[in-house]
């Protein structure tokens, strides 16, 4: 059985499939073989209210997810794994000021988001924090990816620190 992603544009236009090829190779990576991922792209104005009205961030930001299988009421076996949402002028203010293509920074935050739907978090402690830099580094490995990740940027290291 394969992975089911859904994939939607929200006032965006932009050719989907590498990200799909993408999500799908975390997937079946992942074991999640009968899981069903939902994917949207997106602009600034979209997510920046998302940011707002979940986080209490008044900003937009890159990638945001939603994970089904985590909170009090969750369900381990339950087969959505959550909604992953990336803003594509985020993502490209960022590829731009790293000088690389759109889609090299799609994949990085495809990655960063898949991650949070598994259960990764590197916003409460170091140790958290390095544990998620190590899998991301894995994941973009599996993608073909040798760049750094989201959480390597931030703490100014480069894919081989």
């Amino acid at each position: 059985m394969s992975p089911t992603i859904l994939l939607s544009c929200e006032d965006v236009e932009h050719d989907a499939a590498a990200i799909l090829r993408d999500a799908e190779t975390l997937m079946r990576h992942a074991r999640l073989d009968e899981a069903e991922l939902s994917i949207v792209l997106c602009r600034d104005p979209f997510i920046q209210a998302l940011n707002l009205q979940h986080r209490g961030v008044d900003r937009p930001t890159d990638v945001l997810s939603f994970a089904m299988r985590e909170g009090e009421e969750a369900d381990e076996d339950d087969p959505i794994l959550g909604d992953l949402v990336i803003s594509l002028d985020t993502a490209q203010v960022q590829a731009d000021g790293l000088g690389h293509p759109l889609a090299l920074e799609l994949q990085v935050l495809l990655v960063h988001g898949f991650l949070h739907l598994l259960g990764y978090d590197h916003e409460q402690d170091e140790a958290e924090a390095e544990e998620m830099r190590g899998a991301e580094l894995r994941l973009l490995k599996v993608l073909g990816v040798t760049d750094a990740g989201l959480i390597s940027r931030a703490a100014g290291m480069t894919a081989v620190d």
